[in-house]
């Protein structure tokens, strides 16, 4: 009888084990299938688009559409969603070794863009842009579109930031691949006001130390910014 009931009891220690082992590889797979093709958390690292995005404003973004990946592989599609005009895009950062970039789509393809009296010029009108931080300064030099009309070829976009002074855009490295696009950030759920390294990737110990802050510090938080949606 005690031989029956060990081993009865190993039997089901071994099915609860598995049965364990099955519900993570279903938790794990549908974490991989979300962060792959649905959702994904980002934090904002530069101040490239304020005062529309801000340093520390931590965002989902919607991948719905626009691109399917394997997480932490260099495995990519380009799904059938194409972004609109003024939309706040999130892409692959054209500069090798840089974390992605959030900008505001410019010009689409067939789209003449230029640069000039510092204003963008857009198929040969000048833009309203209410959302820019501050005017041009045209006194800094671009490569793109600065004083000559280029048109956004066949698969690309044309990007700019909206703190148009601090900003590597596409007036500095060209147009956005088509296949680089991620997707569009849809509500921003936390920002903390801390320094841009803290975001930065790999720096752990500086974010670790940003989130303590605001816990001890909450007015640390950009309260008012929570659960704005774009």
């Amino acid at each position: 009888m005690k031989k029956e009931k060990t081993n009865e009891s190993k039997s089901e220690k071994g099915s609860r084990f598995w049965r364990e082992v099955l519900s993570w590889f279903w938790v794990i797979l549908a974490f991989l299938f979300i962060q792959g093709t649905l959702v994904q958390a980002r934090v904002i690292p530069s101040g490239s688009m304020e005062n529309t995005v801000l340093i520390g404003d931590h965002l989902l973004m919607t991948r719905i559409g626009y691109e399917a990946s394997v997480p932490f592989t260099s495995w990519h599609v380009r799904l059938w969603r194409v972004p609109k005009r003024g939309q706040i895009v999130i892409f692959r950062a054209p500069l090798p070794g840089s974390p992605d970039f959030i900008k505001r789509l410019i010009g689409l393809p067939g789209d003449t863009i230029e640069i000039r009296d510092g204003a963008v010029w857009l198929n040969g009108k000048r833009q309203n842009e209410p959302y820019i931080n501050e005017p041009m300064d045209m006194q800094s030099s671009c490569d793109f579109a600065c004083g000559k009309p280029v048109t956004v070829p066949p698969h690309s976009y044309f990007m700019m930031g909206d703190n148009r002074n601090d900003s590597r855009d596409s007036r500095y490295w060209g147009f956005a691949p088509d296949d680089s696009i991620e997707g569009t950030p849809i509500v921003l759920y936390m920002s903390i006001d801390a320094p841009g390294d803290s975001w930065e990737p790999g720096h752990i110990a500086d974010r670790v130390r940003a989130y303590l802050s605001a816990v001890i510090h909450p007015s640390r938080v950009r309260w008012n910014r929570l659960f704005h949606t774009f």
